[in-house]
């Protein structure tokens, strides 16, 4: 298995969640092990990582399914040791072209590798961490938060006043979503399961659906816009939830297809659009500083909190998938790193 090595006479070893052939069950696939600590390049950050999470990227990493993610994850086998990619920690060293941040700040952030004591990343995907947060609740931030920021804020366009629905409202995107939704002025409809309901109401929702008790087809309401989630309706029901020139944006795919898994309802989303008065699209979501850096503000305004359901330590990773993938989450799952 390929992967970034110690610079030439480092021997300095880290402790690392370690992955070396594709498969869908977690406990399958990774152990804990030890690594060389990655070499930096003069450009990039070495962390010393105090935290991380997992989401639904993880998995599909993990498991290198749908076929599509192999080109990035690696055709036959994975190219990178862990499919981590979320950070909070502390910088350790820099590269010599780095002048943004030095050893001893807390940054959050993405990486590659990162279920590991050290991850190495470039400045521009990362930014200071909330000094509100702890390094837990940071880590579980920057994938799904800068997605819904993403998805609410550049996609869907939202405006106050506007009737927003939200799937998948308690999980881990969804639960920044609605927050986002409701800071933004929306008058926010969630749809997550019975035990959830309280949850998504408290985050901001003016009304919220059990999807296991009612369809959210069956409110005479038409929204404005549409952030799905939860992956789960056929486009044909989705536009009839939509007013005439509401958008849609479509953030999740989940289907058990192995070669498209979901993927080819936002296809025909993209190739539908321009052949209606509505706005119907999808989006692969940006890991950067600059959206970091407005996420920061949003928190230390008290607009967004990090709703974190279960810490696991780095040595139960695959625990921490597997509770994600039973769908009882509400929010997101975090990993803790030892300090010392």
């Amino acid at each position: 298995m390929s992967g970034r090595i110690a610079t030439a006479g480092e021997t300095t070893t880290m402790t690392a969640v370690v992955q070396e052939r594709y498969g869908a069950e977690p406990e399958a696939v990774l152990r804990t092990g030890r690594l060389a600590r990655p070499a930096i390049e003069p450009t990039e950050v070495l962390v010393r990582v105090r935290a991380s999470s997992v989401d639904r990227g993880t998995w599909h990493m993990m498991a290198g399914l749908p076929y599509a993610v192999r080109p990035v994850s690696g055709l036959r086998r994975p190219k990178l040791p862990n499919p981590g990619r979320n950070i909070a920690g502390v910088v350790e060293a820099v590269g010599p072209e780095v002048t943004d941040f030095v050893p001893g700040d807390d940054v959050y952030g993405t990486a590659v590798a990162a279920f590991a004591e050290y991850a190495a990343t470039r400045p521009d995907r990362i930014a200071a961490k909330p000094p509100g947060l702890t390094f837990q609740e940071a880590a579980t931030v920057p994938v799904s938060a800068l997605t819904a920021l993403q998805a609410v804020r550049d996609r869907a366009k939202i405006q106050e006043g506007q009737q927003v629905l939200i799937t998948g409202a308690a999980g881990g995107v969804g639960t920044f979503a609605v927050q986002l939704a409701h800071a933004f002025g929306a008058r926010v409809t969630a749809v997550a399961s019975t035990p959830k309901l309280d949850a998504v109401r408290a985050l901001g929702a003016d009304h919220v659906i059990d999807y296991t008790r009612e369809d959210f087809l069956a409110d005479p309401r038409r929204y404005d816009a549409i952030i799905d989630i939860a992956g789960q309706r056929d486009l044909r029901d989705l536009r009839r939830a939509l007013t005439p020139r509401g958008r849609l944006v479509i953030t999740g795919g989940e289907t058990d297809g192995r070669w498209l898994g979901g993927t080819d309802r936002q296809l025909r989303a993209h190739m539908l659009s321009p052949f209606t008065g509505q706005h119907l699209g999808t989006f692969i979501s940006s890991e950067h500083a600059d959206g970091l850096r407005d996420l920061t503000v949003l928190i230390d305004a008290g607009t967004l909190t990090p709703v974190v359901d279960r810490v696991f330590p780095l040595a139960e990773t695959a625990a921490a998938i597997r509770h994600l993938l039973d769908g009882r989450t509400t929010g997101k799952v975090a990993l803790a790193l030892p300090t010392e």
